[in-house]
């Protein structure tokens, strides 16, 4: 069960802060009494505005002044690590010397596996390898006293909700593990992914810490978001704790406020990937993830993306979804069994898989940087960046329902990351039961 557990409309930041000191004080009676050496493990930059910055920031302030010697590793699998700049952006006055970049290629070390077997069985045989477990070389071989997992539970494409044990098995995961994990949740489907608490992804790596985990000396800290009434983005759940069920309390809650229902499809869809967190579709796609369950066929999901400059993390990445482009998953499918470069990095085979359309709608990209032969490239469309904004003016526009002066109505979305949208039928219709109770 949760050590602490509470919910509001809204948390001001004394209240976060007060938790934050809770949160510490179940620590050093549950785990470690005066922590010497500490282990803070955020989510990266494309999660700012969470605020979990601001709380992995607290966190850092209090166990130093206490004595601690602390280090923050976000939690970036395959993302670029941030510059010096950016985590002064996303964690304050931390000083840089003590945020460390995972390094997912050279950076890990192998633990052990799970199971084809198991994976067969979750997956109802969609996926039938065994799944790699490397982690973190720091997180694994230095010693610790104490390990604070920080993060944001919302809908997520992979594991149905982000966050818990997401932080190790994707967030400080070897290459081998990272393109694993997302190819099994490719071929489960990413339909049947979001939105729900326990996806067959998640089984593995709730299975995986239970066998390679359990010697740590960690807890996790998890905040749920939604809109106030006048449309910002507040904390409205707090949920600490070391196993499964304060992850599945934060998910139900997360199910219940951010989660958009709609009882016919969306027509056209316009939302905005804010600039300093997403420059690249791998991370910008989110607003394709968390609306395709909402978008009419034939509509238009337009995605106003300022930070926008290249497709992939890596440059490998990049390339790969420059040479195939977002087209439909069977398709992405049957090249995959033949070329060895998607073998190879089936992250990123993953996702494309995920990225398309499957044709049903267009995905209309505003890109601030990119050009219209490079989005036309990977198979979107594309629109003009300062002719979109000049037409839209996203900072005039309310989530929902809104119309310009020629008539044009549109369902606006402001922060795409921040939920799930979906229809009635798609959401409830789905294979993997959405709403069953765990």
């Amino acid at each position: 069960m949760p050590w602490i557990q509470q919910s509001a409309a809204r948390f001001a930041p004394k209240q976060l802060e007060t938790l934050m000191e809770q949160t510490l004080a179940e620590a050093r009676s549950r785990i470690c009494a005066a922590p010497k050496r500490v282990l803070l493990l955020p989510p990266d930059i494309t999660r700012m505005h969470s605020g979990v910055g601001r709380l992995t920031e607290i966190l850092y302030e209090k166990l130093s002044a206490d004595g601690a010697e602390v280090h923050v590793i976000p939690t970036l699998g395959q993302h670029v690590p941030h510059t010096p700049e950016q985590n002064r952006e996303m964690f304050g006055a931390i000083p840089n010397e003590r945020i460390h970049a995972h390094d997912w290629i050279d950076g890990c070390v192998e633990v052990g596996e799970i199971s084809a077997d198991f994976v067969r069985e979750v997956s109802d045989g969609k996926a039938d390898w065994a799944i790699p477990i490397g982690l973190n070389r720091m997180l694994m071989e230095e010693p610790w006293d104490l390990i604070i997992n920080v993060g944001h539970v919302v809908p997520h494409e992979v594991l149905g909700f982000a966050n818990h044990n997401k932080n190790y098995f994707i967030g400080l995961a070897s290459k081998p593990l990272i393109c694993a994990a997302h190819m099994m949740a490719a071929s489960c489907g990413i339909e049947e992914n979001l939105g729900n608490l326990l996806t067959p992804t998640r089984q593995v790596f709730n299975r995986a810490e239970d066998k390679f985990l359990g010697h740590l000396p960690d807890l996790y800290i998890q905040v749920v978001l939604a809109r106030d009434d006048d449309g910002e983005l507040v904390t409205t759940g707090v949920f600490v704790g070391d196993d499964l069920e304060t992850y599945l309390a934060a998910a139900r809650q997360s199910r219940e406020q951010n989660i958009t229902v709609l009882d016919e499809p969306l027509p056209k869809v316009v939302c905005v990937m804010q600039g300093n967190e997403f420059f690249s579709t791998w991370v910008a796609n989110k607003a394709v993830y968390r609306t395709r369950m909402a978008v009419a066929d034939g509509g238009e999901l337009l995605i106003i993306a300022p930070g926008l400059k290249r497709f992939g993390e890596q440059p490998g990445v990049d390339a790969l979804i420059r040479k195939y482009g977002y087209i439909p998953s069977q398709r992405i499918l049957e090249l995959y069994r033949q070329n060895a470069d998607m073998q190879d990095l089936a992250h990123g085979t993953a996702h494309l898989m995920h990225g398309t359309s499957e044709d049903r709608f267009t995905i209309r990209y505003a890109p601030g940087h990119l050009s219209q032969s490079e989005i036309e490239g990977v198979n979107f469309a594309y629109a003009d960046y300062e002719s979109t904004v000049a037409r839209y003016r996203p900072e005039t526009l309310k989530e929902g329902w809104n119309e310009l002066p020629d008539g044009e109505r549109f369902y606006f979305i402001p922060t795409p990351p921040a939920g799930l949208w979906a229809t009635r039928e798609k959401l409830y219709s789905r294979a993997s039961g959405f709403g069953a109770e765990v």
